[in-house]
């Protein structure tokens, strides 16, 4: 279990920007770490329907770290159920060696 730093962050958000657009979904913000002290992950909308997802990396795995930012992703495009399923798996898919 290798703990997460900000280069497996930013190669993280690298790829799923990547990913998410070629997917033709919205791509959130990403940064680290979350305002609210304690929190492992938050979403912050922001107008014009984009999102900030915030993850905490201290501590953490690499693969706990891409999970929270992959979910991120479902949650600022409203994924749930099936959709929600299949698209985790092929993000993290996706992901290969930065996760």
């Amino acid at each position: 279990m290798e703990p997460a730093t900000a280069v497996h962050f930013s190669a993280i958000a690298r790829a799923l920007a990547m990913e998410t657009r070629r997917l033709g979904l919205v791509t959130p913000g990403f940064r680290s770490p979350p305002r609210r002290f304690g929190l492992l992950r938050t979403i912050r909308r922001v107008q014009g329907g984009g999102a900030v997802v915030a993850v905490r990396l201290s501590g953490r795995p690499v693969a706990a770290v891409a999970g929270d930012m992959v979910d991120g992703v479902l949650a600022a495009n409203g994924l749930t159920g099936e959709p929600a399923q299949s698209t985790r798996a092929h993000l993290l898919a996706a992901l290969g060696e930065a996760a």
